[in-house]
């Protein structure tokens, strides 16, 4: 191995200085390739959220809405509660006259 020390020249070597500046230029790179793809992830973690926010939002308004009769029965599954109510109510009243 002798013989190749003198291949190496120190126009073939870097510096300290050198190697320094280049692992800080690496470090600033990733750096801001994991900012960039934070922020990318952060915004479409936001879009979905939102998307399953106003899905689940929708869902609730719709089977309270089918709960009040407000919105017709799907697939004959009536679960309409009113009338319900207003008959226990009506019965009620009619036994004892007032609502205790």
């Amino acid at each position: 191995m002798p013989h190749r020390f003198k291949q190496i020249q120190p126009e073939h070597c870097y510096t300290k200085q050198e190697v320094d500046d280049l692992i800080a230029a690496a470090v600033d790179e990733a750096r801001a390739i994991d900012e960039a793809s934070m922020a990318k992830h952060n915004r479409e973690a936001t879009i979905i959220s939102m998307i399953l926010g106003f899905t689940c939002l929708a869902l609730f308004l719709d089977g309270t809405l089918r709960l009040l009769g407000i919105i017709p029965p799907f697939m004959d599954i009536d679960i309409n509660i009113i009338n319900q109510i207003a008959e226990k109510a009506a019965k009620l009243l009619d036994k004892s006259g007032n609502l205790s």
